[in-house]
C-alpha cells in the first residue's frame, strides 16, 4: 500500500515540475481530456492520464496501478480507443476506492488538461487546471508554424503562454499583440522566425509579460525604451545579429524585478551604458560568443551572473569589473586570445563564489595579485588552461576556497590536524588542498 501512494506522489511531484518549468514544452505534447468530459471522476482523469500519448508516463502510471491494484487499472479497459468501452471510462467501484483512502487527495492534485473549443485553426489550445478544487487553470497556445499577418491572431481571452514561433514573421507590430486574449499572456516565445525589427511600443498591451523568446532572429539594434514598464523575469534574446547594446535598452523599470538576460551567440563588438542614467536591473547577463575585445563596462550593474565565455579577449586589466560588488558567478572560458590576467583583475569582486577560468590555453601562469580581492570565492576552474602551477601560498590569498580544478585535476580544502612532538609539544596544525591524482597535495 504505502509503495503504491509514494509511487503516485512521485509521479504528481514530476508531472507538476515538468508543467510549471517547462511550458513550452507542454504545448508540444499535452495530455488531452475533452472539455465535455471535466465532470468525470478523479480515477477516471488518472486512467487517462495513464493512458495518455505521453511516452515513458504512461507506460509507468499503467504498470503501477496494474501491479498494486488490477480493479483500478481495468476500470477502463485498455488504452486504445478500440478496446474501451462504450460511453466512457468506468469509475472505480467503492470497494477499490476503499482500498486506497488517500487516492482521491493525491488524483485532486493532478492537473486536469482541456481542450479548448475555440482554438484558431492550425493552433493548438489546451486548458490546464491545478488545484484541490480546479481552482487554478492556464491556457497555453501554441500556434508555432502558423503564417501570421498585421493584425492579431484570435486566441482564447484567458491565454497564458502563446507561442508563436518558427513562421515567416519580419516584422512585430504593435497592432498583432493587441486585442482580447493578449493582456492576460505570460509567456510569449517568436523565436525562429525572421524578426529584424520591433515597433516601439509593440509589447506595450502585455502588461503580465514575465518571459519573452526573440531568440534565431535577425535583430541588428534594440530601440532602447522598447522593454518599458513590462515585469519581465526572462529575456532570450540570443542567435541575433546585434552589433552593438546600449544597456539602457535592457531597462523595464517595472515593480524593481531583476531579469535574466541571454544575449549570447550574436555579433556584438561594444556594450556601454549612460553613466546619467540608473542602470538597468539585471540579475543575469550573458554575452558569450560575442566579438568582444574587452571586458564591457558594467559598472553598477546589481548582476549576480555574468558570462563572457568565447570572446576574443586578450587581456583582463585591473578594474575590469568595477561596481559589480554583487556578482556571484563569473564564466570567462575559452575565451581564445587570452593570455595575461593583470593584478587586481577582479577588484571589487569581494563577493565572488565561483570562477571559470577553464579553457584558456593561452594563459600562462597565475600572479598571487591577481586573486588578493577575491576572499569569498569558493571555487575554481583552470581546468585545460595553460596554468600548470599555482602560488604556494594561494588559501591565504583564498580564504574561502573549497574546490581548484587543475588540469583535469580536482583538489579540495583539507584541514591537516596537529601533530605532538616529545620536545616541542603540540605543534598547529594548517589547511592544505588535497587532489584526487594519486594523492597530490598542493
Amino acid at each position: 500500500m504505502y509503495s503504491a501512494v509514494t509511487g503516485y506522489l512521485s509521479f504528481a511531484r514530476f508531472f507538476f515540475k515538468k508543467k510549471v518549468s517547462n511550458p513550452r514544452g507542454l504545448l508540444r505534447s499535452p495530455l488531452i481530456v475533452s472539455a465535455g468530459e471535466a465532470d468525470r471522476t478523479n480515477a477516471e482523469v488518472l486512467h487517462r492520464v495513464a493512458c495518455s500519448r505521453q511516452k515513458g508516463l504512461s507506460v509507468c502510471v499503467s504498470l503501477h496501478l496494474k501491479h498494486h491494484h488490477p480493479a483500478l487499472a481495468d476500470a477502463g479497459g485498455g488504452c486504445t480507443a478500440k478496446n474501451r468501452p462504450a460511453g466512457g471510462i468506468a469509475a472505480p467501484s467503492s470497494s477499490t476506492m476503499a482500498a486506497f483512502p488517500s487516492l482521491n487527495l493525491i488524483l485532486s492534485l493532478l492537473p486536469l488538461v482541456a481542450a479548448v473549443k475555440n482554438c484558431h485553426p492550425g493552433c493548438h489550445c489546451v486548458v490546464e487546471s491545478y488545484g484541490l478544487f480546479s481552482s487554478f487553470s492556464l491556457t497555453k497556445v501554441d500556434c508555432s508554424g502558423v503564417k501570421l499577418g498585421t493584425g492579431p491572431l484570435p486566441i482564447p481571452l484567458d491565454t497564458a503562454y502563446l507561442d508563436l514561433s518558427s513562421g515567416s514573421l519580419r516584422t512585430v507590430h504593435g497592432s498583432m499583440l493587441r486585442g482580447p486574449g493578449y493582456t492576460t499572456l505570460v509567456g510569449l516565445d517568436l523565436s525562429h522566425n525572421r524578426i529584424s525589427e520591433v515597433d516601439y511600443g509593440a509589447f506595450a498591451q502585455l502588461r503580465y509579460l514575465e518571459s519573452l523568446d526573440l531568440s534565431h532572429n535577425g535583430l541588428e539594434e534594440l530601440e532602447e525604451g522598447w522593454l518599458t514598464r513590462l515585469p519581465l523575469a526572462d529575456v532570450d534574446l540570443s542567435h541575433n545579429r546585434l552589433r552593438k547594446l546600449q544597456l539602457g535598452a535592457l531597462a523595464t523599470g517595472a515593480h524593481g524585478r531583476p531579469v535574466n538576460v541571454d544575449i549570447s551567440d550574436n555579433l556584438l563588438t561594444t556594450v556601454t551604458r549612460d553613466p546619467r542614467a540608473a542602470p538597468p536591473n539585471l540579475q543575469t547577463l550573458s554575452l558569450a560568443r560575442n566579438h568582444l575585445t574587452s571586458v564591457p563596462s558594467l559598472h553598477g550593474v546589481p548582476l549576480r551572473y555574468l558570462n563572457l565565455d568565447g570572446n576574443p579577449i586578450s587581456a583582463i586589466s585591473r578594474g575590469s569589473f568595477s561596481g559589480l560588488t554583487d556578482l556571484v558567478h563569473l564564466s570567462l572560458a575559452g575565451l581564445p586570445a587570452l593570455f595575461v590576467l593583470h593584478p587586481h583583475s577582479f577588484e571589487d569582486l569581494r563577493s565572488l563564489q565561483v570562477l571559470d577560468l577553464s579553457n584558456n590555453t593561452r594563459l600562462g601562469s597565475l600572479d598571487p595579485e591577481v586573486l588578493v580581492d577575491l576572499v569569498s570565492l569558493q571555487e575554481l576552474n583552470l581546468s585545460n588552461s595553460g596554468v600548470t602551477t599555482l602560488p604556494e601560498d594561494i588559501l591565504k590569498h583564498l580564504p574561502s576556497l573549497r574546490s581548484l580544478t587543475l588540469s583535469g585535476i580536482r583538489c579540495q580544502r583539507t584541514h591537516r590536524l596537529g601533530s605532538f612532538h616529545q620536545h616541542i609539544g603540540t605543534m598547529s596544525g594548517g589547511e592544505m588542498l588535497t587532489c584526487d591524482n594519486m594523492g597530490v597535495v598542493l
